[in-house]
C-alpha cells in the first residue's frame, strides 16, 4: 500500500504529492512522520492507493503516524482541494486551516490526569486489617478513597505524602489509573436555557430554510427579532435527525454568548473554536469535535474548517461582517467554503443579519437564495427612536465635549431612572493624532506610514497597524516646542469625559485594549448585563448580538466618521453599523432611544438608517453599484506587491503591470478599470506596498484563475506577490 503525502511546507516548490510506503495502520487523512532529505517532517496523507507511480525500491517508509485518529475526513480532504484551487495557495498552506496550529509539531497533546482507587480485588475491611493502626495516612487515603469512586493523584499526595500512597501502590491496595481530561473553555460560564415558544415569525422562519428547494437562505431580521431562536431551533433539528451543526459568530465576543445559549440546550455537545482560546482548550474542543463527543461547532470564521461530519445545517450570523473575509493567507471567503460544505453535505445554510450584505440581497432578489424576512421585534415594541444631534450647532455654542446636549441630558435621565446606556465610538485609545501646535508636526509610526494614537492609560503611542509602541512626547523632536495638541476622541477619552459629568456612574470600556486576554469580553459583558455598571463605552465588538434588557440608551458618537473612508463599501459599512448599534437599545419592555451626533445631519445614508429603511438604502445602493461597476455587479482584483526593498518592489510591479496589460489586451471587454498605484499606506511593517488594482466583469472565472497565476510568477524571496478578490479592506 501507497500513500500520497502532503509534507507541512507552504512553499510553492514542494507543492506536490510525495509517495511513500504505507503500513496497516495509515489512513487517508492520517498525519504522519516522513523522512524527507536528511531530515523528518511531518505530512498529511491525502490518499491510498495500491501501486506507486515511481520504482518501487526507491519508495520511502513512512516512519510513525502521529494521531491514532485520521486527523480529516474524507469530506475535508476534498475542502483542501477546493480551497487550493479556489484562492490559489499551496496545498500545506489549506491544510492548515483544518487543523489547530497546536497539533503540528506536536505543540500540544492529550491532558493525562492519574487518578487512584481501591483495588476491587480486597474489601475496605481486609485492606484496613493489614494496615498498621500507627500508619494513620495510609488509612487515612484508604477511607477517602472508600468514599469516592477514585481521587486526583495530586490530591492525595499533597495531603498525605508520597510514601503513604507508594507503600499503598506496592501492596496493591490500590490502582493507579491514567485517564484524559478535556481542557474546558469558559468552565465558569452560567448557562440557563431560555427556551421559548417561537412566535409565528420565527416558526415560519424555521419551517422556510428547512423546507426551500433552495441550498441557501438569507434570513433578514430586524434587530430583536428573535434570529438566535430561530438559529437554536435550526440546530435542535439537525441534531435530532443524527446530524452535526456548525454556528459562526463575527466577533470573539459573541461566542461566549452563543457557547452559553447552546450548552444550556444541548450540554456537552456544544464545542468552541477561535483563535482566543489557550493552546491546550483549542486541541481538546478540536478533538471533540473530531472524535463526535461534540456535534456542534460554535465559533469564529475558523469554525467553518471543523472537524464535523454529516452536517446538517451551518448558519452564519452577522453575514454581512466583515470579519468573514481572511485578510491573511490564504485569503478565503468563508461563505463561500461554507457552501462548498453545505453542497457536499446535502444540507442548509442559513445567513442571518438584520443589515444583510448588497452581495447577499442581490442574490436573493435575484432567486439564487431564499429569503426569509422578520420585519417585528419579539416584544412588539417599535424600534428605538434615533435622535440626529447637529455637532455643528453644539461646536457653535461653544461645546467642545464628545457629547451634545441632548445626549448629555438622556444619558442623566437614563442613569436616574435606573436604566443602563451604551456609548459607541468606533475608534480606541485616548486620541486619534498627537500634534505639535507650535510647527504642525504629526506623531506617525516609523515603521509605517500612519500617525500614533495616544493611550493614555498606558501613557504611550501606539500604532494600531503594526503594535508598535513609543514613549509619550514631552517635546516635539522637529522644534522642540512644548505644545502638544491632541486631535480626535478615542474610547478611553470619552470613558475620562463621563466620568468627571456623572461623577456615580459606573462605566465600562470594551474595546482591543480592554480584551486582550480570553475571557476579556465575557468578563466586561457578563459585569455590564448583571447591572454592576451603567454605562459601557466601546467600539464596534459591542454594536452587534448582544442583548441587555436594561439598556435604553444608545448613544453614537461620530456617526458619519466611517462615511469618508476611501473605500467603495463605506456608505454601506455605515449603515449597517449605525443599524445594528442602535438596536441594542430597547429590547425588553421598555422604550428605547439612540442619539445619533454628526456633523452631517442630511447625509442621505444618516437618513436611511434614522428611518430603520434597509430596503430603501439597499436598492439605492445596488443602483449606485451597478450603475459605476462596483461589487457584486463587477469583482475587484488586486495584486498587491510587497518588500522591504523599496527599489525592487517598484522593479516587480512595472514587470507585473506588463504582463496582466498583455492579459488585459486579449479581454479588453471584461475590464472596467486596469492601473497601478501605490497602496493608499504606502509602507506597512516596513514594507513597502505597491498595487495594481482592477475592476473586471462579475463571474470571469477563467480569467480571474489567469490573473493569478499570472501574478503568483513574480514573487521572490525578497518580494511577496499576492492577489485579492473583492478584498474586505482597501488600504
Amino acid at each position: 500500500m501507497y500513500a500520497e503525502v502532503i509534507v507541512d511546507i507552504a512553499s510553492s516548490e514542494v507543492d506536490r504529492i510525495f509517495e511513500y510506503e504505507a503500513s496497516e495502520d495509515v489512513y487517508a487523512g492520517s498525519m504522519v512522520s516522513v523522512p524527507f532529505g536528511v531530515k523528518k517532517i511531518e505530512g498529511v496523507v491525502m490518499r491510498l492507493k495500491e501501486t506507486c507511480s515511481f520504482d518501487p525500491a526507491k519508495i520511502k517508509k513512512i516512519s510513525s503516524v502521529l494521531e491514532e485518529t485520521p486527523v480529516l475526513t474524507a469530506e475535508c480532504l476534498e475542502l483542501v482541494d477546493f480551497v487550493k484551487n479556489r484562492y490559489h495557495v499551496p496545498t500545506a498552506a489549506a491544510l492548515r486551516l483544518f487543523l489547530p496550529a497546536e497539533m503540528r509539531k506536536g505543540r500540544v497533546k492529550a491532558k493525562n490526569v492519574t487518578f487512584y482507587r481501591l483495588n476491587p480485588s480486597f474489601s475496605v475491611t481486609e485492606i484496613t486489617a493489614k494496615i498498621p493502626a500507627r500508619a494513620t495516612a495510609q488509612r487515612g487515603i484508604i477511607d477517602i478513597l472508600a468514599q469516592t469512586e477514585k481521587c486526583v493523584s495530586s490530591e492525595l499526595n499533597e495531603k498525605f505524602g508520597n510514601s503513604a500512597v507508594r507503600a499503598l501502590l506496592a501492596k496493591g491496595y490500590i490502582n493507579a489509573i491514567t485517564e484524559r481530561e478535556n481542557r474546558n473553555p469558559y468552565v465558569s460560564l452560567a448557562a440557563s436555557d431560555k427556551r421559548l415558544v417561537l412566535t409565528p415569525q420565527q416558526q415560519a422562519a424555521v419551517q422556510s430554510a428547512e423546507e426551500t428547494e433552495k441550498r441557501v437562505t438569507l434570513l433578514h431580521g430586524v434587530t430583536g427579532s428573535g434570529k438566535t431562536e430561530v438559529y437554536l431551533n435550526l440546530i435542535k433539528n439537525a441534531v435530532d435527525s443524527g446530524k452535526t451543526a456548525i454556528m459562526m459568530v463575527p466577533e470573539i465576543s459573541l461566542t461566549p454568548q452563543m457557547l452559553s445559549q447552546l450548552r444550556a440546550r444541548f450540554g456537552n455537545a456544544a464545542a468552541i473554536l477561535h483563535s482566543g482560546l489557550s493552546q491546550g482548550e483549542r486541541y481538546d474542543e478540536w478533538w471533540r469535535l473530531r472524535s463526535g463527543e461534540a456535534r456542534i461547532a460554535i465559533g469564529a470564521r475558523s469554525a467553518v474548517f471543523a472537524p464535523v461530519e454529516n452536517v446538517g445545517v451551518i448558519i452564519i450570523d452577522e453575514e454581512h461582517d466583515g470579519s468573514y473575509s481572511s485578510e491573511t493567507a490564504p485569503r478565503y471567503n468563508t461563505a463561500e467554503i461554507a457552501a462548498e460544505r453545505a453542497v457536499k453535505n446535502g444540507c442548509k445554510l442559513v445567513l442571518g443579519s438584520a443589515t444583510p450584505s448588497i452581495d447577499s440581497f442581490v442574490k436573493a432578489m435575484g432567486g439564487e437564495y431564499n429569503l426569509v424576512n422578520m420585519p417585528s421585534r419579539i416584544n412588539k415594541k417599535p424600534l428605538p427612536e434615533i435622535i440626529i444631534s447637529d455637532m455643528r450647532l453644539e461646536i457653535r455654542r461653544g461645546n467642545n465635549t464628545p457629547f451634545s446636549s441632548r445626549l448629555r441630558s438622556e444619558i442623566a435621565e437614563c442613569l436616574s431612572s435606573g436604566n443602563q446606556a451604551i456609548i459607541f465610538l468606533n475608534r480606541r485609545g485616548y486620541s486619534q493624532t498627537v500634534i505639535c501646535q507650535e510647527c504642525g508636526y504629526v506623531a506617525k509610526c516609523d515603521a509605517c506610514d500612519v500617525s500614533l494614537t495616544y493611550h493614555m492609560d498606558a501613557n504611550v503611542l501606539k500604532c494600531h497597524y503594526c503594535n508598535a509602541t513609543y514613549k509619550m512626547l514631552e517635546a516635539c523632536p522637529e522644534c522642540g516646542g512644548v505644545h502638544i495638541r491632541y486631535g480626535g476622541t478615542g474610547t478611553e477619552r470619552v470613558v475620562k469625559e463621563l466620568s468627571k459629568l456623572f461623577p456615580e456612574a459606573k462605566i465600562l470600556r470594551m474595546d482591543n485594549d480592554t480584551t486582550r486576554n480570553k475571557e476579556g469580553h465575557f468578563k466586561i459583558l457578563k459585569e455590564f448585563s448583571s447591572k454592576k455598571a451603567d454605562i459601557l463605552v466601546g467600539t464596534q465588538m459591542i454594536a452587534k448580538g448582544h442583548d441587555f434588557p436594561s439598556v435604553t440608551l444608545v448613544g453614537i458618537l461620530d456617526a458619519d466618521m466611517s462615511l469618508y473612508f476611501s473605500d467603495y463599501r463605506s456608505r454601506e459599512r455605515t449603515f449597517q453599523l449605525l443599524t445594528q448599534v442602535s438596536g441594542r437599545s430597547g429590547r425588553a419592555d421598555k422604550q428605547g432611544k439612540v442619539v445619533l451626533q454628526t456633523y452631517n445631519p442630511d447625509n442621505p445614508v444618516l437618513q436611511y438608517a434614522v428611518r430603520y429603511d434597509y430596503d430603501g438604502f439597499i436598492r439605492e445602493e445596488a443602483k449606485l453599484r451597478k450603475a459605476t461597476g462596483f461589487p457584486p455587479f463587477a469583482d475587484i482584483v488586486r495584486v498587491m506587491v510587497v518588500s522591504e526593498d523599496d527599489a525592487k518592489a517598484v522593479d516587480v510591479l512595472r514587470s507585473l503591470y506588463a504582463a496582466i496589460s498583455d492579459i488585459k489586451s486579449k479581454n479588453a471587454d471584461k475590464f472596467i478599470f486596469f492601473n497601478k498605484m501605490k497602496s493608499p499606506i504606502k509602507r506597512m511593517q516596513n514594507k513597502f506596498r505597491y498595487q495594481v488594482l482592477m475592476r473586471v466583469s462579475a463571474g470571469q472565472k477563467e480569467l480571474k484563475n489567469k490573473i493569478y497565476e499570472t501574478s503568483l510568477t513574480f514573487s521572490t524571496k525578497d518580494v511577496s506577490v499576492y492577489v485579492e478578490e473583492n478584498p474586505n479592506n482597501l488600504t
